[in-house]
């Protein structure tokens, strides 16, 4: 038997011993002679005589949260985005996070909403899928994928979305509603518009006028208390979705929140400008804060390189982002809270990401589109009951599409095989790795690189990679429908940061000598593509096609 079998092996087991109490009596339980029994035979005897009378797959509380970056308390260290922050409030996050594998270098394919979603919901990334824009639906310009909640509903779960899961509107048909098996809930926004980019409700006022994200929680919650006794009762399997609006643009959250955050322990961005280096063609003009928000348009900004907002308005918009977080930290605790009182802590697997990073005025940008480090790395953690309860924290590089496969196979569904070079017509099939190994082996490299891209200009796309030490990003033209290829040989605008010298990313070592054979190196990762970059890419099932 592998080490890896053995893991999930005992895995199992420890769920069985924690439902069913079972103790030392049952001697094929017992951890000492896992290593002795074979894998086969093992898993027939679970199989057969003990998990179906026991209890049954684990459920699955999939929760999200939009625009926001690793900024909570878990990431504080070499892994938090900011050097400069004030102290951060959410011990709700932290509370899951030492409860869970946390992936503290876990990164998006394409940091935008719909095509960051869409690949971590179908484990399939942007030049698979060819979601670029907020306005590309999958099964229109690719192909026909099946996600991850139409899977889990496809094997007999009770799939059940709530809040923000996928990019709604025209990038997924209005949530794909072949995903789910009951009607969508959205909220309604209240104390929300266009006329200013953040705001701090009275919380009197909020009493009887809740704010999106608290009528979301309150839904998850009653859907839990619909559930919860057909669950025990083993007559079915949920896999819920909740995904929170906020921190997004605008940030409104409860007054009550800003005293989590004093407006003198509050510090402007420690590099407000772009790098001197910086290609012209990696420059994002902050279009969705400058040209949207009443507050901001009155400005007159025009989005050029290096355009700044005022300090006082940085100030203030960094304090309500902060604040936006502890909102929804809130929310996730009433959320997890019920879940624990109704009795299914113990067989629901939850995991948590941010959809991707975010930029708070560093390097003179505002919002996501970017190729730097603010807005690629975003927060990722997988709690699994009896498993990860004593907290697994990994710097091992992984990737947004990784999701997809761990959480099939650690619901225990039929394993998910890797896709062919062309997938379009392959229904089922993902573009990342399980992570489920890091479990046992937290220290183990995942893979060379983790990849992600960023459009420009509707034919430019810039390329990244981070490695342990570096990220490296090359603009090259690109060739959209029908062929959805880079042209390698037409380099618009080359970075290359040094994240043992220059954490922040403010100089781009691309044209310096000395990193010459860096550069020749990382070029060779990027253009060999994701594939070459997964260790061991091997798994239990043949890629399909």
């Amino acid at each position: 038997m592998s080490s890896y079998q053995f893991m999930l092996l005992k895995y199992m087991c420890k769920i069985i011993i924690t439902i069913c109490g079972f103790k030392s009596q049952v001697p094929f339980l017992t951890v000492y002679k896992m290593r002795e029994l074979k894998w086969n035979y093992c898993s027939i005897l679970l199989a057969s005589f003990v998990v179906p009378p026991c209890f049954g797959r684990l459920n699955v509380l999939f929760l999200a949260a939009d625009d926001m970056r690793p900024e909570i308390g878990a990431f504080l260290g070499e892994d938090f985005p900011s050097p400069v922050h004030p102290k951060i409030h959410t011990p709700n996050f932290d509370a899951l996070a030492g409860r869970s594998l946390l992936l503290k270098r876990a990164y998006v394919q394409l940091p935008l909403c719909a095509p960051s979603r869409t690949s971590l919901l179908t484990g399939r990334r942007p030049d698979t899928t060819h979601v670029y824009t907020l306005r590309e639906y999958w099964r229109n310009v690719s192909g026909n994928f099946t996600t991850l909640p139409q899977y889990f509903k496809q094997n007999g779960y009770e799939s059940i979305g709530i809040g923000k899961i996928f990019h709604s509107y025209d990038a997924s048909n209005y949530d794909d509603p072949i995903s789910w098996s009951q009607p969508y809930f959205h909220g309604v926004e209240n104390f929300e518009d266009w006329n200013v980019s953040w705001r701090s409700v009275p919380d009197s006022l909020l009493n009887d006028t809740p704010l999106r994200d608290e009528q979301l929680a309150t839904r998850a919650i009653e859907t839990l208390q619909n559930l919860a006794d057909d669950v025990k009762a083993n007559q079915t399997n949920f896999f819920l979705a909740l995904g929170f609006r906020k921190p997004h643009l605008p940030f409104v959250f409860p007054e009550s929140m800003l005293q989590y955050y004093p407006e003198d322990a509050i510090s402007l961005p420690a590099r407000p400008y772009a790098s001197p280096d910086l290609p012209d063609i990696a420059w994002y003009d902050n279009a969705e804060l400058f040209q949207h928000y009443g507050d901001v348009m009155a400005m007159n900004l025009t989005g050029d390189i290096n355009e700044t907002l005022p300090d006082q308005f940085v100030l203030d918009m960094r304090r309500a982002y902060h604040c936006a977080i502890t909102w929804i930290d809130i929310q996730l605790g009433r959320v997890m809270t019920a879940l624990d009182q109704l009795g299914l802590a113990n067989t629901t697997i939850v995991s948590f990401f941010g959809d991707h990073g975010y930029h708070l005025g560093e390097h003179g940008q505002w919002g996501k589109l970017s190729n730097f480090e603010l807005a690629n790395h975003a927060p990722m953690m997988i709690h699994l009951p009896g498993l990860t309860d004593d907290g697994i924290q990994t710097r091992q590089l992984t990737e947004f599409v990784d999701l997809f496969p761990t959480l099939v196979e650690a619901a225990g569904i039929e394993h998910i095989p890797l896709c062919p070079d062309n997938s379009v017509d392959v229904e089922l099939c993902h573009e990342g790795t399980s992570l489920l190994p890091l479990i046992q082996e937290p220290n183990k490299p995942v893979r060379k690189a983790a990849f992600s891209q960023t459009p420009r200009n509707h034919d430019v796309m810039g390329y990244t990679i981070r490695t342990d030490q570096y990220r490296y990003t090359e603009w090259v033209q690109f060739t959209s429908a029908p062929d959805f290829t880079p042209d390698w040989t037409n380099v618009l605008g080359t970075e290359l940061y040094d994240h043992h010298n220059d954490p922040d990313e403010y100089y781009n070592r691309a044209g310096d000598q000395e990193y010459s054979e860096q550069k020749t190196s990382l070029r060779k990762v990027l253009h060999q593509g994701w594939r070459h970059a997964i260790h061991e890419l091997t798994e239990p099932a043949q890629i399909v096609g």
